[in-house]
């Protein structure tokens, strides 16, 4: 899996001109799969409605995904399940965040005035890759706008990773949740064991192992 991806939105920023950047993450607590930060800054005509992408159905997810896709800068970082295991999930967080505001500030000459996070935590001081002034606001995905659009762009591409995983390991339901320890995924984990998709420094993955 990449560890960034670059977006292919509207340039509506000047060269040099300030930005606010909202930044969010999509799953810290699945026991497979990678961690994915977004960053989005709202240019123009950005979409309405943007809310915490957990509030939000999943047909009103994915149509303002393509809105703001199409309306705005943003950029994805991701970081793998072997990053996840060798730095734990906090930094492995981190890291993907840092890299979701790289690759959005590598689009073009970007004077960042601040970085909105989702939550009580930022980068600063805990990533090496971070640079950038940030601010964390507890339950921003609800309150600020770009936080909402990268939870939005966060939850989407993930959900999508997590199907596509789910093509050639279809007994855990990760098409359905996502890499959650849900009943049916623990049920397949106890029948089919890990796959290399596991995050093992997680509890259930690794007391599973223990036990076999």
């Amino acid at each position: 899996m990449p560890s960034i991806t670059h977006s292919a939105s509207i340039d509506a920023l000047s060269a040099g001109e300030a930005a606010i950047i909202g930044v969010d993450e999509a799953g810290r607590g699945p026991l497979a799969g990678p961690v994915v930060a977004a960053a989005v800054i709202l240019c123009g005509n950005f979409p309405v409605g943007l809310d915490d992408s957990k509030k939000l159905s999943g047909k009103r997810r994915a149509k303002l995904e393509a809105e703001i896709a199409g309306n705005c800068r943003w950029a994805l970082g991701v970081a793998t399940v072997e990053e996840i295991d060798r730095i734990n999930i906090l930094n492995a967080t981190m890291l993907a965040m840092s890299r979701a505001v790289a690759a959005i500030c590598e689009r073009g000459d970007i004077n960042v005035a601040e970085v909105l996070i989702d939550g009580n935590l930022t980068p600063q001081g805990r990533c090496d890759e971070w640079r950038w002034p940030a601010r964390a606001i507890v339950g921003g995905d609800g309150l600020e706008p770009c936080i909402s659009a990268a939870s939005i762009m966060a939850k989407e591409h993930r959900d999508r990773l997590m199907r596509d995983l789910a093509r050639s390991h279809p007994w855990y339901g990760w098409d359905r949740n996502a890499g959650y320890g849900t009943r049916e995924h623990m049920a397949a984990l106890l029948r089919h064991g890990p796959t290399v998709h596991h995050r093992r420094s997680f509890a259930p993955v690794a007391q599973l192992e223990m036990e076999v």
